[in-house]
């Protein structure tokens, strides 16, 4: 008697990465089931730049951008919006979402069943964030080019770079959602995340804070993506970018290796 054909699908033949790729498939036919989720992130954003860059920045004028020259405030703050926004994304999809999955719906009980490992499971959802985020980044700077203008070529390239601010923020997510323990817990990263966006040279020039605050926010890892969006949008890059990036990369490498050791240990009988 012939055995039966093989299923399509995850084997513990299958490449490494074919693993992870197998629940990032399925995160995104769960997401298109609600596509009114991924919506509010779209819009968010572009409302935050047609009220505060164009409205107030009628009554503010001009802002030094990073070479002293005086840009547009629409402009000014657009690509810090572009940053936020992929941190928004990204923080949203890898903290609410893992939280739960992990410890009401028990997904992920079912998951580690299958060949998929913690580390296949912090490795897709990560990488589900972060296609997230690129989308809502992608959205944005269309919106920007057509709200605030773009002022170089190089804008193309903060689209990569606002890509990696959502790695770094989504790596940190999952991180933070396998050491919590109630819903509770999600007020602390409202607690982080908000001064973030509010002081990472979101909405003003670093130079109008105390030098001893300016420390604390070229520490911030947000502005290190504001910063690094900024020069590329303005056309006015900088060799202080390689070093915003690597920090940006280095956080998500230390963020990931922490979420795979807390997974294996929470999800290993």
């Amino acid at each position: 008697m012939s055995s039966p054909a093989p299923r399509v699908g995850v084997t513990v033949a299958s490449p490494r990465f074919a693993r992870p790729a197998a629940l990032v498939g399925r995160n995104l036919m769960v997401q298109k089931a609600v596509p009114y989720v991924w919506a509010t992130g779209l819009v968010e954003p572009v409302f935050y730049l047609l009220s505060i860059g164009v409205g107030i920045g009628h009554l503010v004028g001009k802002m030094p951008g990073p070479n002293g020259a005086e840009v547009p405030y629409a402009a000014f703050v657009a690509p810090a919006l572009l940053a936020s926004s992929a941190m928004n994304g990204a923080v949203y999809e890898c903290t609410t979402n893992i939280f739960d999955k992990l410890h009401w719906a028990k997904i992920y009980r079912g998951v580690v069943a299958t060949p998929l490992t913690p580390r296949d499971i912090a490795v897709a959802e990560v990488a589900s964030a972060v296609v997230r985020s690129a989308l809502y980044s992608a959205a944005f700077l269309v919106a920007m080019a057509v709200l605030s203008g773009t002022r170089s070529p190089w804008a193309l390239l903060a689209l990569p770079c606002a890509v990696l601010v959502g790695l770094a923020f989504a790596a940190c997510g999952f991180m933070s959602a396998c050491y919590m323990r109630s819903w509770t817990d999600f007020d602390k990263v409202m607690l982080v995340q908000m001064p973030l966006f509010l002081f990472s040279a979101t909405f003003y020039p670093l130079s109008v804070f105390p030098r001893w605050l300016q420390l604390l926010v070229e520490a911030a890892p947000l502005y290190q993506g504001v910063a690094a969006c900024r020069e590329l949008c303005l056309g006015q890059p900088s060799w202080d970018i390689i070093g915003h990036l690597a920090y940006l990369a280095a956080l998500a490498g230390a963020a990931m290796a922490i979420s795979t050791r807390r997974a294996t240990k929470l999800l290993t009988p």
